[in-house]
């Protein structure tokens, strides 16, 4: 199994994701460079966190538009798993692999801290290491975190379980207090029609090990590497 991790200036979470995918696979990811027009075949894309091209105009508005975008979202179309974290999830809205938009926290604050999730749905390759129901710790940090799109939309996501993760408190409740940025209905992470594209604002890669403070992040890892590799 192979897998790769797009670049973009202003990345800062793409080392982070490259030690968890080594340690989940046992082999070197490759590091994609967001200039590159093609990608040689590989069986999993990660576009991470950071602030790729700092931000401008609007998160991830720029970088949708790399020569690397056009080849990732090539690769989904034809069913090649993607994973977009934090700042990736907001590239893979603006490239339209993901409906809806990430905008400005509702407090209209940076926040950096640990979250609770919710596992909505567990029959994904990305969260089959989870139970339905699950409560999960992960980091958050992010200005533009606060998932909106239209009614309809919406609905079509919790109707057809492309939901994947919910911010709650710690006993799984989804209120209002146990959301950071605003987010509609608590959405922390959905997922495209097809299944083989997840976007989420939290980080699980900086909670795969036990030295980080945590593992939660692991079994995301774990599980999609295994399910790639069999």
């Amino acid at each position: 199994m192979k897998s790769a991790v797009i670049v973009f200036p202003g990345s800062n979470c793409d080392r982070d994701v490259q030690v968890a995918l080594r340690a989940s696979l046992g082999a070197e990811p490759l590091m994609a460079w967001h200039g590159d027009a093609a990608l040689p075949a590989v069986d999993l894309i990660v576009v991470p966190g950071g602030f790729s091209y700092g931000d401008y105009l609007r998160a991830g508005a720029m970088a949708a538009h790399s020569p690397v975008m056009r080849e990732v979202a090539a690769r989904a179309a034809a069913g090649v798993p993607v994973l977009g974290i934090c700042n990736g999830f907001q590239v893979l809205c603006e490239a339209g692999l993901l409906p809806g938009a990430l905008m400005r926290n509702a407090g209209l604050k940076f926040i950096c801290r640990d979250v609770h999730l919710r596992v909505d749905n567990a029959r994904t390759i990305f969260t089959s290491g989870y139970a339905a129901g699950q409560v999960v710790r992960m980091p958050v940090a992010h200005a533009d975190g606060n998932y909106n799109a239209d009614a309809a939309t919406l609905d079509a996501l919790e109707g057809e379980g492309r939901v994947a993760f919910r911010y709650c408190a710690a006993d799984g409740a989804v209120t209002e207090a146990a959301n950071p940025n605003g987010s509609a209905r608590n959405i922390a992470g959905i997922l495209n029609a097809a299944g083989n594209v997840l976007g989420m604002m939290p980080h699980p890669e900086r909670l795969a090990e036990a030295a980080l403070g945590g593992t939660d992040g692991r079994a995301m890892f774990d599980a999609v590497c295994a399910a790639l590799a069999a």
